[in-house]
């Protein structure tokens, strides 16, 4: 796997102070600070439900799937777990990131994520294997009309994605309905962009 070099976060570098910061970075506190913001007012029984309504959209594509990436959702991240626990149940494999080397990319292991990764993300122990998935979900913290996915900023799935892509995998992100923004995020030459976006309000294709 032939990985591209990348700055100092998918970002690319800091600007002078006087500057400030990049606008993309600008994007991604907001966008972080309103996932918290909406997150904090739904009620256990409110956020429950909408998470039961994540899992029937996701029900006929991880149907289609034979191998189905999850993901261990962080703090106000919608969970996926619902439709990959269904997924598991009619007979598919369903595999979670899982760092072997915190400055290589992650890997796809088959089980259940059961111990802290390097950054703090439980994973499957090293001693599960390793699969492809033909359907990965995707965490993200906003999402916009093209595709163009706002994570994090270290560039961790950006890394794994590209083979994976080229594998065939179908890219879904996963996320709140508010997290889908009417403004375009600037794409950097190293972003993957997504195949469709996922919210308990449905299922958006962009290629």
């Amino acid at each position: 796997m032939v990985v591209p070099s990348l700055p100092p976060g998918p970002s690319g570098p800091t600007l002078h102070p006087a500057i400030g910061p990049p606008a993309k970075d600008v994007m991604r506190k907001a966008a972080l600070d309103a996932r918290k913001a909406f997150v904090r007012i739904l009620s256990d029984a409110e956020r429950a439900q909408l998470e039961q309504r994540l899992a029937e959209q996701l029900t006929s594509l991880c149907a289609e799937a034979s191998v189905v990436g999850g993901y261990a959702p962080l703090g106000s991240e919608i969970s996926p777990k619902l439709a990959t626990e269904e997924a598991r149940a009619v007979g598919r494999i369903v595999a979670y990131p899982a760092f072997d080397h915190p400055a290589k990319p992650f890997k796809f292991r088959a089980g259940d994520p059961l111990q802290p990764g390097p950054f703090g993300i439980m994973q499957p122990k090293k001693s599960a294997p390793v699969v492809v998935p033909d359907l990965i979900l995707v965490p993200l913290i906003a999402i916009d009309g093209a595709g163009t996915r706002l994570g994090r900023g270290k560039g961790h799935y950006d890394r794994a994605l590209i083979s994976l892509r080229k594998s065939g995998a179908r890219l879904v992100g996963v996320g709140w309905p508010m997290q889908r923004l009417a403004e375009t995020i600037p794409a950097d030459e190293w972003d993957v962009p997504l195949d469709a976006f996922v919210s308990p309000d449905g299922v958006e294709e962009f290629r």
